[in-house]
């Protein structure tokens, strides 16, 4: 079990990219005390929570009800990983997290950024819901398994939070090339991540 929690909690923690979110929620709230940042973030992680638990509870009988098996989710969510990574190692905008559209709207709001675009999509957005749906199909109904994914995701959240509740000494910190360091070797263990879901859909496919 504690196997299946440090893999969930890795791929969790890849895919949020925290010091990358950091990095962003700060870049969009430019002129708010650290206050407001401290309760949009705590908002939005909330939001993002409720999000991905309910991906992770409903997301398969979703895929039942659409008539998708999980081998071909597995690997439609694979590739999309795979795009995801190629964007932190690239370190461009493929639109699987927010886009530079949705970014600049963001930077120019003055409104709650908590819901659009921090919630949702750069923290819970395509990469995060594939990978927790994908998670709850490996575990099936084993309760324990279950609560050892959601442990993980809890944990990846948390961390999340707490980077981007220190995101200007994290930012000072690393400095703009240890975070693009940092990102482009999070990109690459996503990449093989990705094709390992790749690979254990095709394998469940040609098996069932």
């Amino acid at each position: 079990m504690l196997d299946l929690f440090l893999y969930a909690f890795v791929a969790f923690l890849v895919i949020l990219d925290p010091p990358g979110t950091a990095a962003i929620f700060l870049g969009i709230t430019p002129h708010d005390t650290p206050a407001e940042r401290r309760a949009q973030a705590l908002k939005a992680t909330a939001i993002a929570g409720g999000v991905l638990v309910a991906f992770a509870v409903a997301g398969e009988f979703l895929l039942r009800a659409l008539g998708i098996g999980l081998p071909a989710f597995q690997v439609a969510g694979g590739l999309l990983l795979f795009l995801l990574a190629a964007d932190m190692v690239m370190v461009r905008q493929s639109g699987l997290r927010a886009t530079e559209r949705e970014q600049a709207e963001a930077q120019a709001s003055d409104h709650d950024i908590s819901v659009f675009p921090l919630a949702i999509p750069l923290i819970a957005g395509p990469g995060a819901m594939t990978t927790v749906v994908l998670l709850r199909g490996r575990v099936g109904d084993d309760p324990e398994a279950l609560g050892a994914v959601v442990a993980a995701l809890a944990l990846a959240l948390a961390v999340t939070l707490a980077a981007m509740l220190a995101a200007s000494p994290l930012m000072r910190l690393l400095g703009r090339t240890g975070a693009d360091v940092l990102s482009r070797v999070l990109g690459v263990v996503l990449a093989a991540l990705a094709a390992q879901i790749v690979l254990d859909g095709v394998r469940a496919f040609f098996a069932g």
